[in-house]
């Protein structure tokens, strides 16, 4: 049989394909990485028909038993010698080489339309899971921390200059709520694409009367999807797991920017951890913040992944389009770059060493604690718009003499208003300006306290949730959501 024939399409043809063009429409140099999900599919496919008469159970045994051995294979070794033109054309040859022309009755009553949508919800679904488990990693990496802080402080920035103190803890667990979010979309994404679009054939439904629900409790959907055109043609969960992918970079690279900043000598906040930095050639005293660095670029590719699938589909008329194809290989670019930086951002933030000593230092000038001054003169009874302009005041007054408002008497405070009395200088501690913030999600140290234990207890939870996930492909296929 000539190529051309051994082709899954080629009886309507007689010519060959060009060579070039052959060479450039096929998939699998990237989609051989579905081959576990492909040959799980496969195998609950092939229930369905043994269901439906199409198959004896021992025909079905013996595919069965060959699809496992596929499976197993080094894919490596069986794709340099290959001629597939996709990884359903490839799991097809390698059957019939292991039993036969039984192997062709696979492809009764299915379509590649069908399986390539399965496959990708089948792939993005186990993805989705381990990497959840690893942002729980990184989110109880950053709870530890947080720990470990304990009442330690820092400033706070609005527009990059500083404005009020918060722990160090705060900050942290900010941090972790991104996280939290980013764990709850993923989690979206898999509920809503953990339908089976088997037995949707190439557009119109199959030609048999299979039953769908077979092939969908076999691989853990929660049932089998509603309409065949939309079935083939999706790829919404795609595109909702890129972006979700971008907004848990994007977190990434915000925390990197952060720490970049910090461990720079001008903020001295952060001593970077030498296993994650690199030095300069040319100069020997550097230690250049290369992860965090790195990180906050993946964001732009990570991001391009989304916008390319957006321009592939905006569109495309029902149902399935070949241009469909051009959205696997930036699913798997961005699942790749993006589940190495959350490994690596928990073992990165583990090993953080921040110079609290620094940040306390820092929080002590620059008037961080102006609007807890105010808040002492609400209630003392003055209007806040009031109140507001005569600490202004007092500050004005303070850069003109050179200190902060701790310094001065209570003569020179009396002169901004008759309210100020000598408990004014312990209303604007550091504790104190810290405590008036007394509210939940404020940076009062009870609070934060409170805050800690219930955030560690979400993240334990959700770590013991995701611990046991076998992030193996072939048992990933199975983790329904």
């Amino acid at each position: 049989m000539s190529e051309q024939h051994a082709k899954m399409w080629s009886g309507r043809f007689r010519e060959p394909l060009d060579p070039t063009f052959d060479h450039w429409q096929r998939s699998f140099g990237f989609d051989r990485q579905l081959l576990q999900e492909e040959t799980a599919a496969s195998k609950a496919h092939s229930l369905a028909l043994k269901a439906a008469g199409i198959l004896t159970s021992a025909e079905q045994s013996a595919i069965a038993h060959a699809l496992d051995e596929i499976a197993s294979r080094d894919l490596d070794s069986d794709a340099q010698q290959s001629n597939a033109e996709d990884i359903h054309h490839f799991v097809e040859m390698k059957l019939v080489e292991a039993i036969g022309d039984l192997g062709l009755k696979l492809h009764t009553g299915r379509s590649r339309n069908e399986q390539i949508a399965t496959d990708l919800r089948l792939y993005i679904r186990a993805h989705a899971r381990t990497l959840i488990g690893n942002i729980a990693s990184w989110a109880l990496a950053l709870v530890e921390q947080a720990k470990a802080a304990g009442d330690a402080v820092m400033p706070s920035y609005t527009h990059l200059q500083r404005a009020e103190p918060v722990l160090v803890a705060h900050w942290l667990l900010a941090y972790v709520e991104m996280l939290l979010r980013d764990v709850s979309r993923l989690e979206d994404c898999i509920a809503r694409l953990n339908y089976s679009p088997l037995g949707s054939g190439p557009i119109a439904g199959a030609t048999l009367a299979l039953d769908r629900t077979i092939a969908a409790k076999e691989l853990a959907f929660t049932a089998p999807t509603f309409n065949s055109m939309d079935a083939t043609s999706d790829r919404d969960f795609v595109l909702e797991y890129l972006h979700a992918l971008t907004l848990l970079a994007l977190h990434a690279s915000r925390f990197a920017e952060e720490i970049t900043l910090f461990a720079t000598a001008e903020f001295g906040f952060v001593d970077l951890p030498e296993a994650f930095s690199t030095g300069s050639s040319a100069m020997p005293q550097k230690k250049n913040p290369d992860l965090t660095e790195l990180i906050r670029a993946k964001v732009g590719r990570i991001n391009g992944a989304a916008q390319a699938v957006t321009l592939l589909l905006k569109g495309l008329p029902l149902a399935y389009n070949k241009d469909m194809q051009e959205t696997q290989e930036p699913v798997f670019a961005a699942t790749s770059a993006t589940g190495i930086t959350v490994q690596l951002l928990a073992k990165f933030t583990a090993a953080l060493k921040f110079r609290t000593d620094r940040m306390r230092a820092a929080c002590e000038i620059g008037f961080l604690n102006a609007m807890a001054a105010a808040t002492y003169l609400v209630y003392k009874g003055v209007p806040f718009r009031k109140a507001h302009e005569k600490i202004g005041n007092a500050v004005r007054y303070c850069l003109d003499k050179g200190c902060e408002l701790n310094d001065l008497t209570l003569d020179e405070v009396k002169q901004f208003g008759p309210e100020f009395e000598q408990d004014f200088f312990a209303a604007i501690t550091l504790e104190a300006t810290l405590d008036c913030h007394d509210v939940i999600g404020g940076t009062a140290r009870h609070r934060v306290r409170e805050a800690l234990k219930h955030t560690e207890a979400r993240v334990q939870k959700l770590a013991d949730a995701y611990a046991s996930v076998d992030s193996t492909p072939e048992a990933a296929v199975h983790a329904g959501a």
